[in-house]
């Protein structure tokens, strides 16, 4: 069955929802699902931008069935070539054999790697700036490498202001309905979503996103839809999601708080961690949240430390060294380019407590632009009554780095 919305009168929704799915890229999970956006477009010649993952093919085939009223396709715009959005390319080649593909070069080398039989039909190649005319729309294309794939565009219909703008504004979850932001409570709802899709899977590319919000910048007067190949449509509101995504890939915190990342093996670090957070709150800062990171998964964490300005890394020391789950989040903070934060450290040890050194070496090292509080909390094996001034001296430190104007 047939299950499609209206973006405008001659522009339609025909993705797809997944539930069955766990683990997004088999890395990140994604509780509520994530959708596959492709969209159709009827003029004069009939366009399908972007196709879904191989799971949803089916329910593409019949929401075009649906939407194209027994016509066929004349024209597939391809903006990403990453599985989740082309796996189906091949489908829709051999049950509309007379349709011709827009794409870059990259892409196209790309659709040949995946095996798609692209040469067997009309391939038209697109340069940065070309524009291409449907009937009553134009559209032209934007490059958008490493957003988060080298041959990675956006493509803009200057007739009704959408942005086809591939992975850049997505979210995890699936839309069950809701095709447009203003239908659900984003902030409430989706936000979270929205920045543990970016920071993660996009994170390590801020400058290459603020390369393409500089070319967005000429035209924001005239976009009316980003249409995503994830998550929600934008119709209203646009610039509080661009905004988001200017802050997210320059790196600057989105809220002045503060992330506790504890690693504990018997609750001792645990129980240090949780007197640190109740003096902040005595002292006036309540946005304050504690993960466990051996049971929170790292997507959530590198969300987070995106999210606000100051980072508690609390770890026990393990064979000399790092809790293994800390070094985790320190290596995927590594990865995904997390800077500019102000970071406090405790460290845990019953004989030779050092884990406190290496996290530090490490931030400073192998982070960029990070802060470390010269105040520092150890403690051997469990946290004690003198220790109190060390903490008192921890929690005013932190309170006081919020004071600055950098902060």
């Amino acid at each position: 069955m047939y299950a499609v919305r209206n973006v405008t009168e001659d522009l339609i929704w025909v993705g797809a929802n997944d539930h069955r799915l766990a683990l997004f890229e088999n890395v990140y999970p994604i509780p509520r699902g994530v959708s596959y956006n492709a969209y159709v477009l009827r003029d004069e010649k009939n366009v399908l931008f972007d196709t879904v993952d191989w799971s949803a093919c089916r329910q593409l085939l019949e929401n075009l069935e649906f939407v194209l009223e027994g016509e066929s396709l004349d024209y597939l715009v391809i903006n990403h070539l990453e599985p989740d959005h082309a796996a189906s390319i091949e489908e829709i080649l051999i049950r509309y054999p007379g349709i011709k593909i827009i794409s870059n070069e990259k892409a196209f080398l790309f659709m040949r790697q995946f095996g798609f039989h692209v040469d067997d039909h009309d391939c038209i190649v697109v340069e940065e700036g070309d524009t291409f005319s449907f009937g009553r729309h134009t559209v032209t294309f934007v490059f958008a490498p490493m957003v988060h794939w080298p041959e990675a565009m956006v493509t803009f219909d200057v007739t009704n202001g959408a942005l086809f703008s591939a992975d850049a504004f997505g979210t995890f979850g699936a839309l069950d309905g809701k095709l447009f932001a203003d239908e659900v409570d984003f902030d409430r709802d989706w936000l979270d979503d929205a920045r543990r899709y970016l920071t993660n899977i996009v994170g390590k590319y801020g400058p290459h996103v603020q390369l393409l919000l500089g070319k967005a910048a000429g035209i924001l007067d005239k976009i009316k839809f980003i249409c995503p190949l994830h998550g929600p449509v934008w119709r209203e509101d646009l610039m509080y999601f661009i905004e988001k995504y200017d802050l997210w890939s320059r790196y600057v915190p989105e809220e002045k708080g503060v992330m506790i990342a504890y690693a504990s093996m018997y609750g001792n670090t645990e129980s240090a961690a949780q007197a640190l957070a109740a003096r902040l709150c005595d002292k006036g800062m309540t946005n304050v949240v504690m993960y466990d990171v051996s049971s929170t998964h790292v997507s959530q964490l590198i969300s987070e430390s995106f999210k606000y300005s100051h980072l508690v890394l609390a770890s026990t020391t393990y064979n000399l060294g790092i809790y293994p789950a800390m070094h985790n989040f320190l290596m995927d903070m590594k990865a995904l380019n997390v800077q500019n934060r102000t970071v406090a450290i405790v460290e845990n040890g019953s004989w030779a407590p050092c884990s406190g050194d290496l996290m530090q070496e490490f931030v400073e090292n192998e982070l960029k632009d990070m802060t470390v509080i010269n105040d520092r909390l150890s403690m051997a094996s469990a946290l004690h009554p003198e220790k109190a001034k060390e903490l008192d001296m921890l929690v005013d430190a932190i309170l006081e780095s919020m004071e600055s104007p950098e902060a």
